[in-house]
Order: structure tokens, then sequence, then C-alpha cells
């Protein structure tokens, strides 16, 4: 593992750089070949072997933004989570996951794992114990989400990785909500940290990519599965997440603070039941959040009380009601008709993911605009609540 040593902002926008050899360009090139020699020559390079030019020197920024020695783009985050995962479980296998999980990593475990003879199982809290109680002879891998898609659940991870070492098994997080800004599990002792980078560190809704970060070994283990999957990232894409990275940081503490601040406007609002955020003190894991996380985030979700989510966002003017999440611009949705829509109702009400949850990703917008939009269009629905029942 590499040790920080240089400020986030910095990382963001030099680790990992291409050198202009030819010209001396302020960033880096571009080499958009599918085809490389392969005589006199120290590294083959091809596409799918994930060690183009370009993708080498965006791996060693992911690298250095979670702290860890290697790192491997993919096509997409579930490319990037279905890769690492199967790669450390094979036939007669055991994974154990947390109980609240994306739904599209519920639904590959759920829909795929059984074809492949892998059994799981999901905890039935986020406890320590709700963990090991689930571990078998035969587990090989303890998987986590924090903070989790849609509720913003906090997993403790220094407790997750002391247990994987003590078992002897691979912990992995799925990193995405928090982004390197805020939080760093490999630092905590986790193993593998995944993302999907279309999120935070694409950030413009423009850019679909996943990460996996890791050790050299297990990175290489990884990589073994991956070249045959032929998950990996055309080096335009690549090259368009390595610039899109270099603002990561500014925009992330941008959203942190207005989050916080839409957070404590949510909270204080008669028409709105129950907000989940980290960052407010009510929030059950606040506390275990400021050991681990270094800003709180730009995501939160929230239950309206006796109101129409599906007529409170067709009233919104400036928040998009759109799928996916993170980018600079506001965006809300319904996740039991989005994110964690193959899963069952039984499924998400397990989860404690109700049919009139929002999920609010919060942009780098003016925080009083947000305000604003957010008030016109909770008064627009009250009125038409109260044109049904006259």
């Amino acid at each position: 593992m590499t040790k920080k040593t240089q400020g986030i902002n910095t990382i963001c926008t030099h680790a990992g750089e291409l050198e202009d050899q030819q010209f001396k360009g302020a960033v880096s090139p571009l080499y958009m070949s599918t085809s490389y020699a392969f005589e006199d020559v120290e590294v083959k390079r091809y596409p799918r072997y994930f060690n183009t030019p370009n993708q080498q020197a965006l791996a060693q920024k992911m690298a250095a933004l979670e702290h860890g020695e290697a790192a491997l783009i993919f096509g997409s985050g579930m490319a990037a989570v279905s890769t690492s995962l199967l790669a450390f479980l094979h036939k007669g296998d055991h994974v154990v996951l947390q109980k609240t999980l994306y739904g599209g990593t519920s639904n590959l475990v759920v829909e795929e794992f059984q074809k492949f003879g892998i059994e799981y199982s999901f905890t039935e809290d986020l406890s320590a114990e709700a963990f090991e109680k689930e571990i078998k002879d035969n587990t090989k891998v303890i998987y986590i989400e924090t903070p989790s898609n849609p509720l913003l659940t906090i997993t403790n991870l220094e407790a997750v990785s002391k247990l994987a070492k003590k078992h002897g098994l691979v912990s992995m997080i799925d990193n995405t909500f928090a982004s390197p800004v805020n939080q760093n599990p490999i630092d905590f002792g986790i193993d593998v940290v995944i993302h999907s980078a279309t999120k935070y560190m694409g950030g413009h809704s423009d850019i679909l990519a996943g990460t996996v970060i890791s050790s050299e070994e297990y990175v290489d283990k990884i990589f073994q599965l991956a070249k045959n999957f032929g998950g990996s990232l055309s080096d335009y894409t690549v090259w368009l997440l390595e610039r899109s990275i270099k603002t990561m940081g500014i925009r992330v503490k941008a959203q942190n603070e207005n989050a916080g601040k839409l957070a404590e406007f949510l909270q204080q609002h008669e028409l709105v039941s129950k907000v989940y955020y980290p960052g407010l003190k009510a929030h059950p894991d606040h506390e275990l959040a400021k050991k681990q996380m270094k800003g709180f985030g730009g995501m939160l979700s929230f239950e309206l009380k006796e109101l129409d989510a599906a007529v409170f966002m067709k009233y919104l003017k400036l928040i998009k009601p759109s799928m996916s999440l993170a980018g600079v611009e506001s965006t809300i949705l319904s996740p039991s008709k989005t994110s964690h829509g193959l899963l069952s109702p039984e499924e998400r009400l397990a989860q404690g993911i109700k049919d009139g949850l929002l999920r609010f990703s919060v942009g780098i917008e003016e925080p009083e605009d947000l305000i604003a939009d957010i008030e016109q269009a909770l008064e627009e629905t009250k009125k038409d609540m109260l044109d049904v029942r006259l």
C-alpha cells in the first residue's frame, strides 16, 4: 500500500499524468490505437489487457486516490463489482453481504450466483456480530457498501476488516457513495475498493466506467478474470475520466456542503417525515461516520409526510428527476422504480426501502436555489392533495 503524501486536489490533478514528450502539452495526450507492436517492446499492449498508455496512467491515479498499490479501469461499475467478486469466488464458495446494498449488486448475487454454484448470505443488520454469524467454513469474501444506497447506512470499516482478517477472508467495499474524497477504506484495512466511476469520479453525467483498487497481488488476480470477461474501457472515455477527476476534490467538497444544508432544511420541514443523511446528528450512525469519513457526502434520502412523491417530483423545476447520481447538477429519483427496481417489493421492504422514498443527489448549485425549488414543489403538491380531498 502506498502512503498518501499529497493533498487530494494535488492527487486528482497530477497523479498518473502522461507526459506529452513531443509537444509538451499541459494535459495527458490521448492514445487511441487498438493495435500495438509486440516485438522489441517492454510491454505488449492490448486494450482488453487493461494496459494501454491511458489505461495504465488512469489506474495509477485511481490507486493514489485510494491509497492502494494498483488499480484496474472497467467499462462500468457493475463490471468492476462482478469481476472482483467472481475472481475470489468459485463453485462451492460462500460470500457474506451486508443487508443494504445497491440493487444491481443484490440482483447480480441473487440471479447469477446460483448458476455458478456460489452460496451467499445477507446479514440481518450491520453489526460485526451479524457478519460473523453468517460466516461458514466455505466463506471466502465479505462484501459491504458504506454509505449504503439509498438509505445512507454506515458500516464499521475497521470492524469488518478485522473480522475478515480473523477468518482469513477477503474484504470488499463499494465506496461509490463516499468517493475517495470522503473515505479511504484501505486505510481501515479493507482489501478491495470498488467504485462506479460513472458517479463522483466522472461527475458530469456523461461517462460510464468502473474501477477496482487493491494490492498488486489482488489486482492481478482480478485482472486474470477481467481479461477474459472483456470489460475494459475505450481509451477516449479513459482520457475523459482522467480529465474529470482533476476537479473531483472541489466538486465533492461543494456537494458535501450543499447536502448538509439541504438535509438540515428537510429535517425541519413539516411536510417531510424522515431524512437519511449521516451528517445529521440524528442519524443513528453519525458518530461512526465522523470517525471513518472526512466528509458526509452529497447523497441523502427522504420521505414525504402524506404527500405523493411522484407528484412532488413533477413540480420540481431546478432539480431533475433523473436516474444515476453524483453529477454537478442536482437530481432526484424513486429507488423503488430505478436503482432498486430489479428487487421484489418484499426484498425492498426488507431493506427498508419504501415506495415513497426519494433519493436526492445534491449538486453544486447555490443551496438557496435548491431549497426554494423544493419549497415550491412541496407547496404545489400540498395544494393538489387538498384539491383532491375537496
